[in-house]
């Protein structure tokens, strides 16, 4: 976006021809991912199509709450069904984790090629879902680096199948977890293992740092629901998903 005109990148160019099919002189609303809808007419089609700005518009369609889904990256396609749902359910940010029982292993340079990958699932996520922000998805990074680097947050969340069951086993039932409220703008980590959960030792280095265990009732979730559950309650309790 540059003196009132507007390029879009290749991805969207197709998409405004092949799917759209929008031509010269039609409008389209489009975002620039930070939280600022733009109306604007089309003016070119081709390899990078362009078009002028009518319009400017800030969107308040985020979340009072920031989630970070601290994600341990599970096998097959399940990370892209995550990323989606989390997107779509408003998470602020996705942290990819590698941890005890991870059992994908890649390159360093292939785990980008992957995050690169997600990033581009969270903007058609963004896209259909009518969020003006795009959430960032980080390349994967060792669990114990996410947890000494201490982030600031105003509640952690480690959810662990250890807790479960009507005696919380080594945690807190989630819904004792929960405040009753939280300000606008209060940042919410949650974290979740993957298949085969996290360790004894994992979850243990998370509380010595502050992160609260809890379990999610008598039922052991799978890693692809565990995530995109908890945010849903979080946002139903203390969100927009009222």
């Amino acid at each position: 976006i540059a003196a009132g005109r507007v390029t879009f990148d290749r991805d969207e160019s197709r998409h405004l021809v092949r799917v759209l099919r929008l031509r010269p002189g039609d409008t389209v609303v489009a975002t620039d991912g930070a939280g600022r809808d733009y109306t604007v007419r089309v003016e070119t089609i081709g390899e990078l199509a362009t078009g002028s700005v009518l319009g400017v518009a800030a969107r308040d369609v985020e979340s009072p709450l920031a989630i970070t889904l601290a994600q341990s990256v599970p096998k097959g396609d399940k990370m892209e069904l995550i990323v989606r749902a989390a997107t779509e359910l408003g998470a602020a940010r996705v942290v990819p984790l590698l941890t005890e029982r991870t059992i994908v292993t890649l390159e360093p340079g292939r785990w980008r090629e992957r995050a690169r990958r997600w990033q581009r699932v969270a903007k058609e996520a963004a896209k259909q879902c009518g969020r003006a922000v795009v959430p960032p998805v980080e390349t994967p990074r060792p669990l114990a680096d996410f947890l000494a680097a201490d982030e600031p947050a105003d509640l952690r969340l480690c959810l662990w199948e250890g807790a479960a069951g009507p005696e919380g086993r080594g945690g807190t039932p989630l819904a004792r977890s929960l405040p009753i409220a939280l300000p606008s703008g209060s940042r919410v980590h949650l974290l979740v293992g993957p298949e085969g959960g996290l360790s004894r030792q994992e979850v243990e280095s998370a509380r010595a740092r502050g992160w609260v265990v809890v379990g999610a009732g008598p039922r052991i979730l799978r890693t692809e629901t565990a995530g995109p559950a908890l945010i849903a309650i979080l946002q139903s309790k203390l969100g927009d998903m009222t």
